[in-house]
């Protein structure tokens, strides 16, 4: 029998997903499942996106300009402007979701076996996007105790080496919820020039800051003009994950020109998914300032009620909608199985992601799980409370 690749074989499981199995046999016996392990928002989507698609009266279905429909980008250029990023219609590159742009931007800018350091714990697809890449991931540790802050420069500068070529971060963070300072983007931007590096920064989650802090996009620093890349995404910000229309924007020519090929071999981004993107521009600011506000009311009851449980710990984020907590547990990733297969509520019981899938360095995180607080406020306080008592009865609970 041929053997499948050796790219495919490390290619790793969805830590989101791999126990989806589990959670499917937990509803077929009845049980009602509370889906705390996956970023889909229960937020509705704009109406005058799906109105768009509704209206659609063309006769045939055409593929786009592998950059993406013009009035798009010169629509995203408008979007960019308002929040002072100074970028034309001809520094975007339209894609099929963040991942693609993501994945389009390290094949342009890394060569098989290059090195790229990436805070940790990140985004899980990060590590296949630079699989399915040839890409090396150098992991940098963050803390939970200060909230995975950013690390010091000089840890950065232990990892650099002649194969090290970019920085990758997400702010505000999944899965951490972690936002990036303007003085920690300075210092990472005074890092990338004195090693002559890329600066790629995954912003899709921009419009969900918290507690008065204010995000800043690394196209705003000074002195990154060529070497910062931005990986954006409407799945998130106008609650539309099926959409997948994303993007890739920069002002280093080389780097769009050659995201522009990579563009090119795949045709073109979808055209109904661009057609929801461009009327989902004319959002009014009421919604986001709604969805920021629930955001927010959901955060709280999330983090206080976790942090009220005996042996848990959760740090405050500043964005998105996800948490990393700490639990008393032997294994996060039995526990999270015992959940669906062995435990229930009057019921009921919940699902997460075991963060370990979400570190590159071995045997890290094995105690903590990511959460999205994209559930109802009545479900999450229900979600809290069935954790409470799941933690009391776990067979693999440890005590202080």
């Amino acid at each position: 029998m041929p053997r499948i690749s050796k790219k495919g074989a490390s290619m790793p499981e969805s830590p989101i997903r791999k126990l989806v199995p589990f959670a499917e046999k937990a509803k077929q016996l009845g049980k009602k499942v509370y889906h705390l392990n996956i970023g889909q928002p229960d937020i509705k989507t704009p109406e005058v996106a799906i109105q768009a698609v509704h209206d659609f009266k063309d006769k045939v279905v055409e593929y786009s300009h592998s950059a993406g429909f013009e009035s798009y980008r010169k629509g995203l250029s408008q979007y960019y402007q308002k929040l002072d990023i100074n970028v034309s219609h001809e520094n975007i590159i339209v894609t099929t979701g963040g991942s693609e742009a993501l994945l389009f931007t390290l094949n342009a800018c890394l060569d098989a076996d290059d090195e790229i350091i990436i805070p940790e714990p990140f985004y899980a697809n990060y590590n296949g996007f630079s699989i399915s890449s040839g890409v090396v991931v150098k992991p940098i540790k963050t803390s939970i105790k200060d909230g995975f802050a950013l690390p010091s420069i000089n840890d950065f500068e232990k990892l650099i080496t002649d194969k090290t070529k970019a920085i990758l971060i997400c702010n505000p963070g999944n899965p951490t919820g972690y936002m990036y300072s303007k003085d920690e983007l300075n210092r990472l931007r005074d890092l990338v020039i004195k090693y002559d590096l890329f600066l790629f920064a995954d912003e899709v989650y921009r419009e969900f800051a918290y507690d008065g802090k204010e995000h800043y996009s690394i196209l705003n620093i000074d002195g990154l003009e060529q070497h910062s890349v931005v990986i954006d995404s409407t799945s998130k910000r106008y609650s539309m994950c099926g959409i997948r229309v994303g993007c890739v924007v920069s002002k280093n020519k080389n780097i769009l020109s050659t995201i522009l090929k990579f563009a090119q071999a795949r045709l073109s981004p979808p055209t109904f998914g661009q057609i929801a993107g461009e009327a989902a521009l004319n959002t009014p600011v009421k919604y986001f300032t709604e969805v920021r506000q629930e955001y927010l009311s959901r955060r709280d009851l999330l983090i206080d009620g976790l942090n009220k449980i005996d042996g848990v710990f959760c740090p405050k984020p500043s964005g998105a909608f996800y948490a990393i907590a700490e639990l008393p547990v032997d294994c996060a990733n039995k526990f999270a199985q015992w959940l669906l297969e062995d435990f229930d509520l009057n019921g009921e019981t919940i699902m997460v992601a075991p963060a370990a899938g979400f570190y590159a360095s071995k045997n890290t995180g094995l105690n903590q799980v990511r959460i999205a607080y994209v559930l109802n406020q009545e479900s999450l306080q229900r979600s809290i409370d069935i954790l409470s008592y799941a933690l009391k009865l776990y067979p693999g609970r440890l005590e202080k």
